[in-house]
């Protein structure tokens, strides 16, 4: 038995025959979909991604629509052996109603990137950073996607992070997370910060 404090005086007793739902392995395998229009979605999918790394677990993340090499989550990462990032896009913002052949290009490239690790099946986790937006602003189609997820080996992590979230993303995840804005310094006038926005 374990005497534990719950505050104001109070104590809860955990019996030492009682399953710890901590210890299940339920195993890898699920798919995360982190969407809408509030701050925090790649945020989270590198957190999940750093505890997942510090399980052994092998993690790797493709940034699309991203090429600035000053985001802070490269440096940090780098740090964590098995954590591994690459970005697939330019340090420009895609223009969403005319997004430039160079963007199409290199989402495509980084889609086949995707498609590679999904065929190698190395890694535990794939984070697709901002691929909902990829497929939102028509640089692939969201079938391609669902093909990647299909394809995955069965005990892959799969993670898909961006606004506008397809429904079909949606109805295939197993957690379903919308950010959801009230408040952010934007409003102000305060432009994005380094080692808080990026």
């Amino acid at each position: 038995m374990v005497l534990c404090k719950a505050g104001a005086g109070k104590n809860i007793i955990y019996s030492s025959t009682l399953s710890n739902p901590m210890e299940e392995d339920v195993g890898l395998g699920m798919i995360h979909v982190y969407t809408g229009d509030g701050k925090g979605k790649t945020t989270s999918s590198i957190g999940l991604g750093v505890r997942a790394a510090g399980h052994g677990f092998k993690v790797y993340m493709i940034q699309f629509m991203k090429g600035q090499i000053n985001y802070g989550e490269l440096e940090s990462t780098k740090l964590i052996p098995n954590f591994e990032i690459r970005q697939f896009g330019r340090p420009d913002f895609v223009d969403k109603n005319k997004p430039a052949e160079i963007d199409v290009q290199l989402a495509k490239e980084g889609l086949e990137h995707a498609k590679e690790i999904v065929a190698a099946g190395e890694v535990d986790m794939l984070i697709l950073d901002e691929v909902n937006v990829a497929v939102e602003w028509g640089l692939f189609s969201y079938r391609e996607i669902l093909k990647l997820i299909k394809d995955k080996p069965e005990k892959m992590e799969l993670v898909l992070t961006g606004r506008h979230a397809p429904r079909e993303f949606i109805e295939l995840a197993d957690t379903v997370t919308e950010m959801k804005e009230i408040k952010h310094p934007f409003m102000k006038g305060i432009m994005a910060r380094k080692g808080i926005e990026y």
